[in-house]
């Protein structure tokens, strides 16, 4: 179980460098964030500072801003460590950890070896079709009303049924996942997130039970039935994978959706561009990826290092907020406004050994959502007089997205 809350630093730790992080665990904030909090903290603070409550469950951990700096830890994996970098594990007193996302080298590299066959463009386009026509039965039954709450209407359950139908689950099962993930991701209560998590694991384990005894075509059977380094993967990798594209394959591409989403409904010049240029879509994403990344992952110090004349010691957590880094002004130019077609690169799926493997699914769900939304439903705008609220922590994301036109 993690540790109660933390009031005071460590002795390591500069006073000067405490400071109040403004983007909350388990917050809920009227203001856009990338509006003026992220900014803001740009501005004002150094470029790696304390905060005492930004790891889940309210603990401390270091923040780092820069792109730079993030760069030289994502390289690190002999300072850094990214096991334990989410503590869903930790919470229901496990050990197993997401793979491969939770494991060093020289363990990684197998792991990801074994999965990076699953993710290529080449099996990514076996599933276009089925992707494009959930797409395009989701926005049908939007047109019929006349409007719509993005969030729930499209933003969550699409890419759930993307994920379900990569797992050979039942589609049925769309508004029991949702639940769930909302208990995992979207609280700052510990009860609750080690609820949803224990019950993930418990579906998870029966499905993965069931394929053991009845393989099928789909990414659990994999796990089951293919080898890493010569031998089947065990209990604990089995349900590490698993949990680990319960994670990534959902939430993170409906929080992306999102925002890009928010973005050209509030911008009609944007919006109206990529209505009249469908082609230019896989550019403006690129550029959306970068203005509005949303996660924030963590590494623990496994040797004492030094960047940016800041020392880390072991046992240390460190923040990756992608959120500061796609608007970090040290690193692009204008930073802070969108430029639909900007060619740059970003740290929003993770840089160097730990690049998220899902990547090409996740830019062909967001790519094909905008396609098909922007062909099937009149220029539309955030309903007047509402106020988007965004949810704060590991993940920033609107909380309800009402969409209308006409």
């Amino acid at each position: 179980m993690l540790s109660e809350q933390v009031t005071n630093a460590p002795g390591h730790v500069p006073e000067e460098l405490v400071l109040d992080y403004p983007i909350k665990m388990g917050g809920l904030i009227d203001e856009n964030p990338f509006d003026q909090i992220i900014p803001d903290i740009h501005r004002t603070m150094p470029p790696i500072f304390y905060a005492l409550d930004a790891y889940p469950g309210g603990t401390p951990a270091w923040i780092v801003r820069r792109v730079e700096d993030l760069q030289t830890i994502y390289f690190d994996t002999d300072s850094f460590s990214n096991k334990d970098f989410a503590p869903f594990a930790l919470l229901v007193g496990e050990s197993w950890s997401s793979l491969p996302a939770e494991t060093d080298p020289p363990m990684h590299s197998l792991y990801r070896k074994w999965v990076n066959p699953l993710f290529t463009p080449k099996e990514i386009n076996k599933l276009d079709g089925k992707i494009r026509q959930y797409a395009r039965d989701y926005c049908a039954a939007i047109k019929a009303k006349g409007s719509c709450e993005f969030m729930s209407e499209f933003a969550f359950e699409f890419p759930i049924k993307v994920f379900l139908e990569l797992m050979g689950l039942p589609q049925e099962m769309t508004a029991e996942f949702l639940e769930w993930e909302m208990g995992l991701l979207h609280t700052n209560d510990l009860a609750v997130i080690a609820d949803s998590t224990r019950k993930v694991l418990a579906y998870l384990r029966s499905e993965i039970a069931d394929r053991k005894a009845n393989p099928r075509d789909d990414l659990i059977s994999y796990g089951v039935t293919t080898q890493i380094d010569g031998r089947p993967l065990t209990d604990d990798e089995l349900i590490g994978f698993a949990f680990n594209l319960f994670i990534g394959g959902m939430d993170t591409v409906s929080t992306n959706m999102a925002w890009q989403f928010r973005h050209i409904a509030t911008h009609p010049e944007d919006q109206n561009m990529l209505r009249n240029n469908p082609d230019k879509i896989p550019d403006a994403i690129e550029e959306l990826m970068r203005a509005y990344p949303a996660v924030t992952t963590f590494r623990t110090c496994k040797k004492e290092v030094t960047i940016g004349g800041v020392t880390f010691r072991p046992g240390d957590k460190i923040a990756m907020p992608t959120c500061l880094a796609g608007r970090d002004p040290e690193e692009y130019e204008d930073a802070d406004r969108v430029k639909l077609g900007r060619k740059t690169r970003y740290l929003s799926f993770g840089y160097g050994p730990h690049l998220c493997v899902g990547m090409h699914l996740a830019r062909r769900e967001m790519r094909i959502a905008l396609e098909e939304f922007l062909a099937a439903i009149p220029e539309f705008r955030i309903q007047d007089d509402y106020t988007v609220q965004t949810h704060t922590g590991g993940i920033l994301q609107p909380d309800k997205l009402p969409l209308v036109w006409g």
